[in-house]
């Protein structure tokens, strides 16, 4: 189990450097279907891994150096986070475990929808 989290985190890290994705879109996914976790439970956890931001400012540090960061902005999307995460977690805690994988789902068809078309 733990290779399978060192990898996950891997592929996401990898990804997020890529792409600036965040974990909700490789690491959830990931933790429900390869560690066979509850939606609930991949979130938390998902989550709690972004808490440690050291390959998020690994890689951040990288872009900053190119000249592609915004620090100011990334602050203030870091604040709304912080909101968001806390009143999305009490939603998520109460939603049945189906209904949240189908929501999830409609969202990542959503964006993928918008970068493919929009």
């Amino acid at each position: 189990m733990t290779l399978l989290l060192l990898a996950i985190g891997l592929a996401a890290g990898a990804l997020s450097g890529l792409f600036g994705i965040g974990g909700g879109v490789v690491i959830v996914p990931a933790l429900i279907y390869l560690a066979k976790m509850p939606p609930q439970q991949a979130a938390g956890t998902s989550l709690a891994a972004l808490v440690l931001p050291i390959s998020a400012t690994v890689g951040a540090i990288t872009y900053y150096r190119a000249g592609h960061l915004q620090v100011r902005d990334a602050l203030f999307i870091t604040a709304g986070m912080a909101v968001g995460a806390y009143f999305g977690s009490m939603l998520g805690t109460h939603l049945d475990a189906s209904m949240l994988k189908k929501g999830f789902a409609l969202l990542l068809v959503f964006v993928a929808w918008k970068l493919w078309f929009g």
